[in-house]
């Protein structure tokens, strides 16, 4: 079933960009009966939630969601009934679904979806809730390319919906209090950032499975691939281990970027960036060969972003890391003093000091950490939301303030993050011979580093037109973002 709409107008870019920025920062607090829109509810009244990919981290969600009944669960689906079995049994008197298109369609009480597929099917689905006036959360990153998260941006302000994306730190007492230092300008101007990752904890940088398996009872495997380009089944690839391969996941990057940069995104009010390059490892297959595993996401990267100088702040340079690479231990950190978490962390060089945090934004604290015994922070700026990510939602769609990663922030970051995977795309591509696309690796050649120039508001790279192919997708026949 395919879900027809007009196409939406273009925002003017200047503008997005100039809206962003003046939230870029902290979130507007705007009360939903000022936006309007569909799907308003009265403050009182319970919302009608239903969740698209319940197994998993869509259950985490729902469960976030209904809190002992803020919400009535009225509608499920998944594709696959044994991951999503403990929701079902869970919420066992909601129809389930296995098509999110059919629900739609055929379920008229719905006022809200959970969306927490794989990062391939999070644009098809929200986009779909959307243009039927339902407000939504999607799981982070927000979509599977850059394209996507414009879109979703544009129509979510057009129909005056509650968004938000599941970077749960977002809403965190961490972020914001990181926030207020950089802003406070009490490590100065800030101009260096690195971030890093633990991720991945799935396999890649292998090949892509020859052959089919059999596909279980339990699983529909086309509805599983959705807008994906159509291949055998096999086990490599799910429940969890679509993360590392490309037409199903954004890799560590897209996983975990939406979390650990987030809180640099907001602190600095960063925007598009203007360049990025990448470094990748390189897998072998035998003696100076190396493998064509170009299905999968290399084991590690190392991604640099460039950001111009805006509203009276100076150009930043921000690094990530990831596959067990991290930045350069600071000399002000005592060798036995952690640095960030077990899941990553980002580190702040300003022209007055350094700040460190933990994944999510969290535990910020200056360094050398002496500096701790007697910091003051700075008076509380911005709204805390105490009564979590996936509840704050809830409350927005029933009238309350805005949500901390509604799409006017979470798509411009995930624009940001998931043009990082552009430059690691890029980064097998061999120098080009005759204006045609390469296809394999000449012997005894390294695969070399490119430097991609972005123009943020066309959503363009200027340098290497190649990498362009990689901004958007094609759907596979039957499937359609909508636009």
């Amino acid at each position: 079933m395919k879900t027809e709409s007009k196409k939406t107008p273009p925002i003017r870019r200047r503008k997005f960009i100039r809206d962003f920025s003046a939230a870029g920062a902290g979130f507007m607090i705007v009360p939903r009966y000022v936006l309007g829109g569909n799907g308003y509810l009265a403050p009182s009244d319970k919302l009608n939630v239903a969740g698209i990919g319940v197994g998993g981290r869509g259950r985490g969600v729902l469960n976030g969601v209904f809190n002992n009944g803020t919400t009535n669960i009225v509608a499920l689906c998944d594709v696959d009934d044994v991951t999503a079995a403990k929701t079902f049994e869970k919420f066992e008197k909601a129809p389930r679904y296995r098509d999110f298109r059919v629900m739609l369609e055929k379920q008229k009480d719905i006022d809200a979806v959970t969306i927490a597929t794989p990062d391939h099917t999070h644009a098809v689905a929200a986009m779909a809730a959307m243009q039927m006036g339902k407000h939504v959360y999607v799981e982070k990153p927000l979509t599977h390319n850059v394209y996507e998260a414009r879109m979703l941006t544009e129509v979510a302000r057009k129909n005056k919906l509650v968004t938000q994306m599941g970077n749960q730190g977002a809403s965190g007492e961490g972020t914001w209090q990181t926030v207020e230092i950089i802003q406070s300008g009490i490590i100065g101007e800030v101009t260096t950032v690195h971030c890093w990752t633990n991720r991945p904890i799935w396999p890649q940088g292998i090949a892509t499975p020859k052959g089919g398996s059999k596909i279980p009872d339990t699983l529909d495997w086309d509805l599983w691939l959705g807008p994906a380009k159509f291949r055998d089944y096999h086990p490599d690839y799910l429940p969890f281990k679509w993360r590392g391969w490309w037409d199903f996941g954004t890799g560590a990057l897209g996983d975990m970027a939406c979390h650990i940069v987030d809180v640099a995104f907001r602190a600095l009010k960063l925007g598009y960036p203007t360049s990025v390059e990448a470094s990748v490892t390189a897998v072998y297959e035998s003696d100076f060969v190396l493998a064509d595993y170009n299905d999968s996401f290399p084991p590690s990267t190392k991604i640099h972003f460039n950001f111009p100088a805006r509203d009276g702040l100076p150009a930043v340079k921000l690094a990530w890391y990831d596959g067990g690479l991290r930045p350069e231990r600071p000399d002000e950190l005592g060798h036995d003093e952690p640095m960030g978490d077990g899941g990553g962390g980002v580190i702040f060089e300003g022209t007055k000091g350094k700040l460190m945090c933990d994944t999510y934004g969290a535990n910020p604290r200056l360094l050398p950490l002496s500096k701790m015994k007697e910091f003051t922070p700075p008076k509380p700026m911005f709204r805390r939301i105490e009564e979590g990510h996936q509840q704050s939602w809830v409350n927005a769609c029933k009238g309350g303030e805005q949500t901390a990663s509604n799409f006017d922030i979470a798509g411009p970051l995930t624009e940001m993050i998931l043009m990082g995977n552009l430059a690691v795309r890029s980064y097998n591509h061999k120098v080009l011979k005759d204006g045609k696309k390469p296809t394999d690796w000449a012997p005894w050649t390294y695969p070399g580093r490119k430097r991609l120039d972005w123009d943020g508001e066309a959503m363009k790279i200027t340098n290497f037109d190649l990498a362009n192919e990689f901004v958007k997708r094609e759907y596979r026949d039957g499937w359609s973002l909508g636009v």
